[in-house]
């Protein structure tokens, strides 16, 4: 146990070292989007989850091909499957926090909006670390979403590929997306969900032929570690 947690130290260390500057280069800290690295590394994200069944298939395609993704739970999901939510970090992956239940948070009060974040929280932590990374449900936010965040420890991870899985049922197309706009460094927006049966599928072609390509996948925070406008 001791050695889990000094490892989720230094891993947390890293996403702040690594986000602070990406947040100070970035024009109305508008989040992390991507990481300057020559490395061929990639993130996968899945956000909304845990399903049901998604989630498995998910993992099952994930451990095939000897990926780490990192998955942006909503709290009343995860609260409502624990067992999903508890094989997700077993398996290795990251667990970032995407709100309690999906509401747009610019329409919360300061009171609703801190209780979106800290029960999706606890709930996170009965099977992970306190999650140190946010994604805002509809990429709603603005400068006081933002700084309750960061008051919070907490880094905004946005993305550079939007599959629209969750809006198109032909998988094939969303695996020739991800392969023909992916660079080192992207970070991938997917979802896990009943209403995108077909991304486990678009995940197993994306895995199979980026990795011939040379590219790993790795988590966010081991993503932003890769990250070279920190030096």
């Amino acid at each position: 146990m001791r050695k889990w947690v000094w490892a989720w130290c230094g891993v947390a260390l890293a996403v702040a070292t690594a986000t602070g500057v990406m947040y100070e280069a970035s024009a109305g800290h508008k989040g992390v989007r991507e990481v300057k690295t020559q490395q061929r590394v990639v993130a996968l994200t899945f956000d909304d989850g845990p399903d049901e069944v998604t989630t498995a298939k998910l993992l099952q395609v994930l451990k095939e091909h000897n990926a780490k993704a990192t998955f942006f739970v909503m709290g009343r999901r995860a609260e409502e499957l624990p067992e999903q939510l508890a094989q997700i970090a077993s398996e290795g992956h990251e667990i970032g926090s995407h709100g309690f239940s999906h509401k747009w948070l610019t329409k919360l009060s300061d009171e609703e909006l801190a209780e979106e974040i800290t029960r999706t929280e606890a709930v996170i932590m009965t099977a992970a670390p306190k999650p140190v990374l946010f994604r805002p449900p509809g990429a709603y936010y603005n400068e006081r979403i933002i700084q309750e965040l960061r008051n919070r420890g907490y880094s905004m991870i946005m993305w550079s590929i939007d599959t629209r899985d969750w809006a198109r049922q032909d998988y094939t197309g969303v695996a020739h997306d991800v392969i023909t706009k992916v660079k080192s460094g992207s970070i991938v927006l997917m979802h896990d969900g009943h209403y995108a049966p077909g991304t486990p599928k678009a995940v197993a072609i994306i895995a199979e032929q980026l990795a011939k390509q040379g590219y790993r996948f790795v988590t966010i925070s081991e993503l932003l570690q890769y990250n070279e406008e920190r030096n």
